[in-house]
């Protein structure tokens, strides 16, 4: 496994060794980096990696019987327990390294175990690999299906072409000794050698670990069509087994909910004649059959069917299908059906085979496993990332645009639907999506028990993380406390943070909120009228990142250390990172606001591909896929150029101007301002860095400082026109993840005049009483909202000036909802949280609903009591104020 572990600033140099000792006492081979760095160069996040130990994870059988002469065995038990890391000292080396050699134009990486060939380019993402001296897999590839046209009603011709993925880069990240990554880029091509547009850019991450037989892959593809004309109808890794067994000694494994499809490609169950016992058993179980006592079975094994294909489709999140049959050109033979396949499979026999499988293979449906020619020579197995039984991916814009051609039409229909639309804007060009996967290379058939415990690995793969007692202590994230129970009013506010995640993760479920595209999101508001989340109604849909719930569940992490909430904040990054950003084309750098379609908003924006979303994940997993989203975002001042986020709802005349570029100091700033400390913490880039600590010190030079709302940016030098004396507040300034970043660089006390007043002097203003703001600004701030949400900027003026009047205030205005001139707090409102249960026959199925929650306040609610707990905690009135 690989994770990421904070250090206080100034206690670890960079150079310094890491050594990870187990539960036992032993000290584990530890390949380490750094993922971060303080401003005076210490470490701030380290990242470890570490290979199989412990014990076997199957009692000894066939393979597992013990590991051959000179190679590790390849499957064990993560021993449970503390793990201990300590800088300083020096780990042991593994006893069989990974190790990356380059010979006749191609990559050999070898665990120890395991040997992949790699091509430098050309059609396959590996040509080879071998356990020991056998070769067992050949051609791991990816593939494609593109149809002509949408998939039709009711039936239709239509015209499917077959591409293949062409890698066209190689970069051997790390080269061991206990962790290899091997990064191959392409595109997919025709597979007919006919003409035709390089398409479906991609990204595939090859880990490898030393003593193991498991290869993780990691694909990334990037939607780069035609909405009108190119219809993706199957994507699909795939890839070739050697099958060198009887038929009667080969096997084919598919998961269900709990165990497996155990099928041999010629069966000796069942028949009339018995092959005896000892041969059933051993068949069953994957081992040899041996010699066939029987000659009424041995003199007649010519009869027996041979099963060379078999496919199991999940075609929705409820259920999947099995089939088989004898060969091409016969007939399916139906399997009993099932519910949710774990996403895993086997084909291969008692001299080896391959085990492979899709991470949330049901959640990410539509998808499919397939098995072809296992009586054959060579068999082939398929990971169907969308399946090819599914109408083809269909991403046209979702209505006509109802007349919407012009900025007033288009707020018209803001008004009511909530939707921001505007002609050519609703493209899902440059959209993207990560898959995980795995290939697992055996010498034999494995038993039962393995390929369970290989599928669970698969789909809650292991993590060590520190506790959060240690991550606090560590100072980063800004302001955030493990829970305290220790009074009914912090136990009160403790009750409803886990009632508000448990709603999420009941609602996902109930709701259905999986799919290839949707899986991560969350949806933005409930129709209490219908008894469902406004799934069809513009801007009130998937939520896309609206107003931080990945803030919000990342933060519950971090101070519960629960790995439920860890699942979903991961699976939130996997898609808000990917799907609800554009990494091509004109909006390259942007995210789009909520809509029915994730792609469907006209508002492009920074607030919504924000790196402070992306970088709990990554400095807790070292997740290169999650780095190269961050990276993404070297130069995110340059999207402005591309889009003006204000430009239907401006009063004054503009064009964005590279030397004059209109930024708000509040959604685009604090995006502009992750961006550039993550790279600058990551990188040591002294362009980021100047550009942060330039634009701090403009914001400290405005004669307004966060209350001018909005500075002009000079993209040449990365300083902002601080002339600008004007007072212009929004709500969604501070929502989108400004206070965070904010205490994050206050504390990282990087010398920048006037910075700290100008945010504590926002903190203060904002839900101050008028005749304080009107004495302070010379007016009365208009606009103010989400007051609940804003809480938390008052608490921070509390705790940084230790004024127990601000502190009681911002408790008042947690737990009321005074003073909001726009916006209606549900929640607030709502003096008892419970669920209603809703039965009869106006909904599809019984329901337990919370119509009073929308997803804008849960995750305000979240974040201000996590953040106001932490800095005012001792400020807690016993009971809520009436």
């Amino acid at each position: 496994m690989t994770f990421g572990v904070p250090w206080p600033r100034g206690a670890v140099g960079r150079a310094e060794p890491y050594t990870l000792t187990g539960p036992d006492g032993s000290a584990l081979p530890t390949q380490s980096w750094v993922t971060a760095t303080w401003p005076d160069g210490s470490v701030k996040w380290s990242a470890h990696a570490v290979p199989p130990h412990g014990e076997p994870a199957v009692p000894p059988h066939g393979e597992h019987a013990g590991p051959p002469q000179g190679e590790p065995a390849g499957t064990y038990r993560q021993p449970a327990g503390t793990y201990r890391l300590e800088p300083g000292r020096t780990p042991p080396a593994p006893r069989v390294p990974v190790t990356v050699t380059r010979e006749d134009g191609a990559l050999r990486v070898s665990t120890g175990v395991v040997t992949w060939t790699i091509e430098e380019s050309g059609a396959t993402l590996a040509r080879s690999v071998t356990r020991g001296s056998r070769e067992i897999v050949r051609d791991v590839r990816l593939v494609s299906l593109h149809q002509d046209g949408p998939t039709p009603d009711d039936g239709g011709t239509l015209t499917r072409t077959e591409a293949t993925g062409q890698v066209t880069r190689v970069t051997v990240e790390q080269d061991g000794p206990v962790r290899a990554v091997v990064r191959l880029e392409g595109h997919h091509a025709r597979a007919d050698g006919q003409e035709g547009r390089a398409s479906l850019p991609f990204t595939v991450r090859l880990y490898f670990y030393a003593g193991a037989e498991d290869v993780r892959l990691v694909h990334t593809f990037v939607w780069d069509g035609d909405p009108q004309r190119d219809f993706l109808a199957g994507l699909a890794l795939r890839a070739d087994v050697v099958m060198r067994d009887e038929p009667h000694d080969r096997h084919v494994r598919l998961a269900g909910p709990d165990g497996f499809l155990t099928e041999a490609v010629r069966g000796l169950t069942g028949l009339r004649r018995d092959p005896g016992e000892a041969v059933r058993r051993a068949q069953v179980e994957g081992r040899p059959c041996g010699p066939i006592g029987n000659p009424e079975v041995a003199g007649r094994l010519h009869l027996i069917p041979t099963w060379t294909d078999y496919t199991l489709d999940q075609g929705s999140a409820d259920g999947f299908t099995l089939r088989k049959r004898t060969g091409e050109g016969h007939a399916w033979v139906t399997i009993p059906a099932g519910t949710r396949s774990a996403g895993y499979g086997y084909v291969g026999g008692v001299s080896g085979g391959l085990g492979f499988g899709l991470r949330d293979f049901w959640r990410l449906h539509p998808t499919r496993l397939d098995v072809r020619g296992a009586a054959t020579d060579l068999a082939t197995a398929t990971v169907w990332l969308w399946s090819p039984s599914a109408p083809a991916m269909d991403l046209r814009f979702w209505h006509d645009g109802m007349g919407q051609d012009t900025f007033a039409e288009q707020l018209e229909g803001l008004e009511i639907t909530y939707e921001d639309h505007e002609p050519g804007f609703g493209d899902a060009h440059g959209v993207a999506r990560t898959h995980e996967l795995t290939l697992r290379v055996h010498q034999a058939t494995p038993p039962a028990e393995a390929l369970a415990a290989h599928a669970a690995a698969l789909n809650d793969p292991a993590l060590l993380t520190a506790p959060p007692a240690r991550i606090r202590a560590a100072g980063v994230f800004g302001d955030w406390a493990p829970p305290d129970r220790s009074t009914p009013a912090r136990a009160a506010i403790e009750d409803r943070l886990d009632f508000l995640f448990d709603l999420y993760v009941r609602e996902r479920e109930q709701r259905r909120w999986y799919g290839f595209w949707d899986y991560g999101d969350v949806m933005h508001t409930y129709d209490a009228d219908r008894h469902t989340w406004r799934y069809d109604v513009g801007g009130y849909a998937w939520d896309n990142s609206e107003l931080s719930p990945d803030l919000w569940l990342w933060y519950q992490f971090l101070r519960t250390g629960r790995a439920d909430v860890f699942r979903f904040a991961e699976a939130m990054t996997r898609h808000t990172g990917e799907v609800d950003v554009h990494h091509l084309g004109r909006w390259k750098g942007l995210g789009s606001r909520h809509n029915v379609q994730h792609w469907g908003c006209s508002c492009k924006q920074l607030r919504i591909s924000n790196a402070a979303y992306r970088r709990f994940h990554y400095y807790l997993t070292a997740d290169e896929r999650t780095g190269d989203l961050l990276d993404e975002l070297s130069e995110p001042e340059a999207t402005f150029l591309a889009v003006d986020p204000q430009r239907k709802v401006r009063e004054d005349v503009y064009t964005p101007d590279p030397s004059a570029l209109s930024v708000g100091l509040g959604t685009d700033w604090g995006a502009l301002a992750a961006a550039w400390l993550t790279r600058w913490e990551r990188h040591g880039d002294e362009r980021a860095r100047d550009r942060l600590l330039g634009t701090m010190a403009g914001i400290g030079a405005l004669p307004r400082g966060f209350l001018t709302g909005e500075a002009r940016l000079d993209l040449a030098t990365g300083r902002f026109d601080t002339s600008r004396d004007a007072v212009m507040v929004s709500h969604l300034s501070s929502v989108f993840g400004l206070p965070e970043m904010c205490s994050e660089l206050i504390a990282l006390d990087l010398g920048v005049p006037g910075f700290e007043r100008a945010w504590l002097d926002y903190c203060r203003l904002y839900l101050a009483p008028a005749a304080e703001q009107e004495a302070e600004v010379g007016q009365a701030l208009r606009g103010i909202s989400l007051v609940q949400a804003h809480s938390r900027l008052t608490a921070y003026a509390a705790a940084r000036t230790g004024d127990p009047a601000q502190a009681a205030r911002a408790w008042r205005k947690f737990y009321l909802d005074e003073d909001d001139q726009l916006n209606r707090n549900e929640l607030q409102r709502e003096p008892h949280w419970r669920l209603t249960r809703v039965t009869g026959p106006r909904v599809p199925a019984a329901l337990d609903e919370a119509p009073f929650v929308s997803t804008n306040d849960a995750a305000q609610y979240g974040l201000a009591a996590i953040q106001n707990l932490a800095l005012i905690g001792d400020h807690l009135p016993g009971r809520p104020p009436e």
